[in-house]
Order: structure tokens, then C-alpha cells, then sequence
């Protein structure tokens, strides 16, 4: 699938942007279509998060066109900001308010702001609705960054590492809100780095390393692009683990069947996870490394 024929939320070209003698972003092209669900994935210092801040325009940019949701973001108006949210890897939230003033307050800046109360269940904080932030802990507080994200009810919605510090159970939770807000039509730009939660929401994905998109596309896709072969195991008569690296691992299930005459002791076949295409695609595998 391709962004081509659909009309698009996110519309970069020849993004650049630099800090001093460093390139944080070079040369970056996206086109992210309305009520996609957007991963950006790569290392610390990849231009990930600068990214994020010059499609939200709270970062000017030094070369490239950029569009979001029909505007240039550096020249957004108070309106067009009202339409995108936005949760920042740092915690905004004043300390000395309670959760429910706090989104209460937020959601008087929206011209049409989702209910405070439908938002702060949303988000898993019901029982602490009333605990000052500051007695929060560290995954509260970011769920709070979540609740303030979405309050607005935007039509783009920029995550920054959201599930930082979320338990298990929060960043399903999480995953459910998102898979919601996508079904209302939100579009959604996710960076993260835990790769299950990418290929648990994003529709598609692109790989950013150096400041330049490696690669682009569905996480299915990119397995079968760029996985390094998958791993056949077995188990010999004489009680002996085998395993064998294979780009044809079909063909050598069929050769295993023929020898055993069926059933094949202990099989298993192991395909590249998308952690190991992007471990290979960042240079960070251990096959990069010998």
C-alpha cells in the first residue's frame, strides 16, 4: 500500500534541519495518509523527535516543504493548532494540580474538546482523578501527557514516546485508546522504540537512521524485504538439536518430511521479527557487527 491516491494528512519533501554542525534531519520525504496510524522508528539522535516537532511547528526547519493537514505548520494559525495534539517525551503538567483540574483546564483551549471525564478513563487514571500530580508516579503522570494529548479530540495526533514508564497493563491499554482513535478517523504519528507496540498499531512504518528514512512501508513488508533468513530446528533420532538458516525455509520442511517419512521431531521455524529488520536496517544487528 502506498499513500498515492489518498488524500494526505502529513506531506514532507526534502526535510532538513540542523544544529550547528550537526544534521539532525537529512533530506527526509513522508506522505501519511488521513486515519493511518504512522510509526517512526530509530535510534536515539536519528531525528525522530525533531521530526515530530517540526510537524507540530514548535520547530522551524532549514530546507523543504512540509504540509499538515492542508497548512505549513511554521506559519499555523491558532485554529489549525487546535486540530493537533501532541505528547511530549517530557511531562508538561503543572505538579500542584489534581488530575481532574488539570484535564478540565486543558480542554477549555479546544473550540470542541472530548469530555474530560470520558478522557481521564480513557487513560486508566479514574482512581486517581483526584490525587494531586505531583503524588503521582512516573507511569501516572505519563498517562496524564496522554489525556492532554487527545482532550482536544484532534484530527492529527503526535506521540513521542508515549508508553515510557507505562506497566504492561497501561500499554495495552494505551494500545486500545490508540486502535479507537484510529477507527474515529484520527491520524495518528508514533515514534517509539518498543518495536512490539509499532507493529501492534502502525499501519506503516519508516525507519529513520542518521536523519534519513532507510526504509518505508508495512511492518509485514519490510519483514519480507529485509529479514535475514528464518531458522529451521529439529530434533535427530538420536535425541540431537539441528537447526538450519535457510531462505527457502518451506523447501527444507519438505526435505526434513522426506527423510522422517512425516512428522518432524521437535520442529520449528523461526521468521526475522521486525526487531531484527530494524536492528539490520540501523546497523545495530550482530550480523552487521562481525
Amino acid at each position: 500500500m502506498t499513500a498515492q491516491g489518498y488524500e494526505l494528512a502529513v506531506d514532507v519533501r526534502g526535510l532538513r534541519k540542523r544544529y550547528g554542525g550537526l544534521t539532525a534531519v537529512d533530506g527526509i520525504d513522508l506522505g501519511i495518509r488521513r486515519g493511518e496510524v504512522f510509526g517512526l522508528l530509530g535510534p536515539n539522535g536519528a531525528g525522530k523527535s525533531t521530526t515530530v516537532e517540526i510537524l507540530q511547528g514548535n520547530r522551524d526547519r532549514d530546507a523543504g516543504e512540509v504540509t499538515v493537514l492542508g497548512s505549513d505548520p511554521a506559519t499555523g494559525t491558532r485554529a489549525w493548532r487546535s486540530r493537533v495534539g501532541i505528547v511530549w517525551q517530557d511531562e508538561s503538567a503543572p505538579a500542584e494540580l489534581t488530575v481532574r483540574e488539570t484535564v478540565r483546564h486543558f480542554a477549555r483551549y479546544y473550540p470542541r474538546p472530548r469530555d474530560p471525564e470520558e478522557v481521564i478513563g480513557l487513560v486508566g487514571l479514574e482512581t486517581t482523578a483526584d490525587s494531586r500530580i505531583k503524588a503521582l508516579s512516573g507511569g501516572q503522570r505519563r498517562r496524564l501527557d496522554v489525556a492532554l494529548g487527545v482532550i482536544g479530540g484532534p484530527e492529527l495526533l503526535l506521540l513521542d514516546e508515549p508508553t515510557t514508564g507505562f506497566d504492561p497493563a497501561a500499554r495495552r491499554r494505551f494500545w486500545s485508546l490508540i486502535r479507537a482513535l484510529a477507527d474515529e478517523g484520527t491520524t495518528i504519528v508514533l515514534t517509539t522504540h518498543y518495536l512490539e507496540e509499532a507493529e501492534a498499531l502502525v499501519h506503516r512504518l519508516a525507519v529513520v537512521a542518521k536523519g534519513r528514512i532507510v526504509a518505508e512501508g508495512e511492518p509485514g513488508a519490510l519483514r519480507e524485504r529485509y529479514g535475514t533468513e528464518a531458522t529451521v530446528a529439529w530434533t535427530e533420532p538420536d535425541g540431537s538439536p539441528r537447526a538450519l538458516r535457510t531462505g527457502t525455509p518451506t523447501r527444507a520442511v519438505a526435505d526434513l518430511m522426506g527423510r522422517f517419512g512425516g512428522e518432524i521431531p521437535g520442529l520449528t521455524v523461526t521468521r526475522p521479527t521486525l526487531e531484527d529488520v530494524y536492528l539490520r536496517l540501523t546497523g545495530q544487528s550482530q550480523e552487521d557487527e562481525r
